[in-house]
């Protein structure tokens, strides 16, 4: 058997310790309101001012949601603070345990901290950025739990939106990690969210991915089918061939920032014609 390559390994042992991390935590109750005090709740610099109010040129508060096995203060680390500095209210929170949870109970609690965020700002609507897992689940909010009308803008980062064909995500799934197998390719649960429509009225929908994805696998997975006005379907190399962005550290990504802040920015979803300015020779 040939040895694993350096980037399969490095992949490989995160997802096993991740995987480890949340068996530990499956007993710890998840963090959907502004009054949990669980060390792990720690927010993101910029994030989880309960008295902020939106003003007239960022009307809608963004909601941060986690990718798989991912803390909120790391996830976030980078695009929250961009975000606050652009003059928005931000807000992120942890959920199933881990985010390992099946997609819909997780769906619930978005959709529960969707409320809390709205009566807290005054808000009609929020927008909401999501890394991975977090850039599909609010679909399921949007489809089958009532967040049409409550979300503006759904930004995707590395969305699994058709599921990825990692290897990794069966043994995962079958011990500690239910979303996982909810986010295998074919998957019941997936099969269900793209039935029809892909992007259902309501919310303007940004989709941004990379084609160094490692892990939702082929990374054209991430992009969904629908009408222009109402979609655009970013590739970062597209734009910027040189950004070697995996998906991991995809929100850490300036490039990515810029994307985020041109789709909330405007009526609809992010300009296709959009050039950000790319980064490092990216």
């Amino acid at each position: 058997m040939r040895p694993l390559r350096p980037l399969r390994l490095r992949t490989t042992v995160r997802y096993l310790v991740a995987a480890a991390a949340a068996a530990v935590l499956a007993t710890a109750g998840p963090a959907a309101s502004p009054a949990s005090a669980s060390p792990l709740d720690i927010p993101p610099s910029g994030a989880n001012d309960w008295s902020c109010k939106p003003d007239s040129a960022h009307p809608q508060p963004v909601v941060l949601v986690n990718g798989t096995f991912k803390l909120m203060a790391e996830n976030w680390a980078k695009l929250s603070p961009r975000l606050k500095e652009a003059g928005y209210c931000v807000f992120a929170f942890n959920y199933g345990h881990l985010e390992t949870d099946p997609v819909p109970e997780s769906a619930a609690q978005l959709r529960d901290f969707v409320e809390a965020v709205r009566g807290a700002t005054g808000a009609a609507k929020v927008d909401i950025v999501g890394h991975s897992q977090g850039g599909m689940l609010p679909r399921y909010y949007v489809k089958f739990l009532g967040g049409a009308d409550k979300v503006d803008d759904l930004v995707g980062i590395v969305p699994s939106n058709h599921g990825t064909k990692n290897p990794l995500a069966i043994p995962a799934g079958y011990t500690v990690c239910p979303s996982c197998l909810d986010q295998r390719w074919g998957s019941d649960l997936l099969a269900k969210l793209n039935a029809g429509d892909e992007t259902p009225a309501g919310p303007d929908y940004t989709v941004i991915t990379t084609r160094h994805d490692e892990v939702v696998i082929p990374y054209t997975s991430a992009l969904l089918s629908g009408p222009a006005e109402h979609l655009t379907n970013v590739v970062l190399q597209d734009a910027c061939p040189l950004d070697l962005f995996m998906h991991d550290q995809a929100t850490k990504d300036p490039v990515v920032a810029q994307w985020v802040l041109n789709a909330l920015a405007h009526e609809g979803p992010a300009d296709p014609a959009f050039r950000p300015r790319c980064i490092g020779g990216a």
